[in-house]
């Protein structure tokens, strides 16, 4: 519900210290699974269509597109996945039939646990230890990757987006028989089903998986959304916004754009211009790097009705130069929101009068503020942000400690993230509480650098910490303190990294820095943000011995 001015609206109880979104009643049956909803919606207008590809040309029509995802159910029913712990494992990009297999999972009320592709290989594998899917589809060019994470599970893999010789596709699947009398799966409160596994980490770095149910929260904030609109997200489904992009688009009878080259500006300037995306969910990085870019200009997002941003603040010029680029007041917007909770949490539509706000909390939301000592905050009082849902939560899989800290007895989401609320009811997130960072829109810990220069014979001690960058995010850098006698030099440092992490998102995009000795706490623990000040000061003053990668 909107206030006067077109903004959510929120309320502020003095007695209890809690700020609440307005109450609305669902308007599906607690019974239904999401699968359930979608399955009857795919059955309107058959005729229109529903997905582009634009990677691989193709067009499918709602009534393919629920004939195929029906075929992936059936396949899934005739081999007895019955039980919630019956998964299917989904490392896959945005290509045709990526949807038509988690839709396939969510007729049968089958959970799919999607991962990355560009983790890495021994990520992966502990992701999938946890859950121990029965199935693993992924993509042709990732097969290797996967092959023997399926041999020690036991799982069948299915590629995705092409043939292999010997190996299951889903184009194999597809060519199966359709029973006339299909119906997706049943159950009790299927709204308390888990629907789906994403990815997620601890204060340790170590891989959780975190579990959604089949809640509505998921899709109707966004009933806005109609048979006119071009839904675009560049995030896979193992992102929340990659989910949110799948589930609405089936509800709400969008047409789903998806590509599967990676975000760039002019990438994403042609894709609003050849199919006139309306509606776009990015990291606040691409914003940024589309407010920047010589080549953005109105004409070429004259499409954009809606265009979302997530996942950290923007620099108020970039917000107003993006802004420039549209057609109007209330499309660009900022939301904050927990994968463990399964939704956005808040929403900013104001983003001109508000810019370092994230908004203004949404339906059936309550959010409270503890400061250190356990204090509950009022209007501008400083400490983590608690957020209640009003629904149950299955927790991570296999984790139930992390599970227990993640969300209190009382259904409390502990976020990790430190803020306040503004007179106005506006929620601001002054920083994380956590450490970790996110690079490029890939989240990492800077102890997982860390471990690997402290490997180095010549590194006494080592600090890494992100140096925020409107347009990447958090660069990781390094403060390292030599043995006597070292004739180590920061290039060896950032050369050895990029030889032992494989993935680019945890390089030294930051730089390396020697010094003396790391800033401490009197307990002797290393200080990361005294380090960081000092790394920032003799970056800038004193011309001392670092380097800052540019290419890799």
């Amino acid at each position: 519900m909107l206030d006067l001015n077109g903004n959510p609206a929120t309320s502020y109880d003095p007695d209890q210290n809690v700020w609440s979104g307005c109450s609305l009643q669902s308007l599906y049956n607690e019974d239904l699974t999401v699968g359930q909803v979608i399955f009857r919606q795919l059955q309107r207008q058959p005729q229109r269509i529903f997905q582009i590809s634009h990677t691989d040309n193709t067009r499918l029509t709602r009534y393919q597109m629920l004939q195929n995802a029906t075929k992936i159910g059936c396949y899934l029913r005739d081999k007895c996945f019955k039980k919630e712990t019956d998964l299917v494992g989904l490392m896959a990009r945005n290509s045709t039939h990526v949807a038509a297999v988690a839709y396939g999972c969510l007729f049968n009320g089958t959970p799919f646990h999607a991962v990355n592709p560009s983790l890495e290989h021994n990520t992966i594998a502990s992701l999938y230890k946890i859950t121990r899917p029965r199935i693993l589809c992924c993509d042709v060019a990732d097969y290797e990757k996967i092959k023997d994470i399926g041999a020690s599970l036991g799982a069948l893999i299915i590629t995705v987006n092409g043939k292999l010789p010997g190996v299951m596709s889903v184009a194999d699947l597809l060519q199966n028989p359709l029973p006339d009398d299909y119906e997706p799966a049943q159950f009790q409160r299927g709204v308390d089903r888990t629907m789906a596994i994403l990815c997620s980490s601890g204060t340790t770095g170590t891989p959780k998986a975190v579990t959604l149910s089949n809640s509505r929260k998921l899709f109707e904030m966004h009933s806005y959304l109609g048979p006119d609109d071009v839904q675009y997200a560049p995030s896979t489904l193992d992102w929340l916004t990659g989910l949110i992009t799948l589930v609405t688009a089936a509800v709400f009878g969008t047409v789903r754009l998806i590509s599967s080259e990676m975000f760039s500006t002019t990438h994403f300037l042609d894709l609003c211009e050849q199919h006139e995306v309306s509606w776009t969910i990015m990291a606040n990085s691409h914003v940024a790097m589309l407010a920047n870019c010589p080549k953005t200009n109105a004409q070429k997002l004259r499409s954009l009705r809606h265009l979302l941003f997530a996942g950290g603040h923007c620099l108020v010029a970039t917000l107003k130069k993006m802004q420039s680029f549209l057609r109007g007041s209330g499309i660009l917007r900022n939301a904050y929101g927990l994968t463990e909770v399964g939704t956005l949490i808040s929403y900013n539509y104001d983003t001109q009068s508000k810019p370092a706000s994230v908004g203004r909390l949404l339906a059936n939301i309550r959010v409270k503020v503890v400061d250190s000592s356990g204090q509950l905050q009022g209007p501008k009082g400083l400490g983590e942000i608690l957020c209640h849902n009003g629904q149950p939560w299955s927790g991570y899989v296999g984790n139930p400690q992390a599970t227990a800290e993640m969300r209190d007895s009382a259904g409390w989401y502990h976020t990790g993230d430190v803020g306040y609320f503004d007179e106005d009811n506006y929620l601001h997130i002054v920083e994380r509480k956590k450490d970790m960072l996110k690079y490029l829109g890939m989240m990492y810990y800077p102890h997982e650098v860390e471990e690997v220069i402290a490997q180095m014979p010549d590194v006494a001690e080592v600090c890494v910490f992100g140096i925020f960058r409107e347009m990447e995010g958090d660069a990781a850098a390094a403060s390292v303190v030599l043995r006597s006698g070292s004739k180590l030099e920061p290039k060896h440092v950032e050369q050895y990294v990029r030889k032992n992490i494989s993935v680019q998102f945890k390089h030294l995009h930051g730089g390396v820095q020697f010094v003396p000795q790391l800033a401490k706490s009197a307990n002797g623990k290393v200080n990361r943000q005294a380090v960081k000040a000092a790394y920032l000061k003799d970056a800038t003053q004193s011309k001392v011995q670092f380097t800052i990668t540019t290419n890799n």
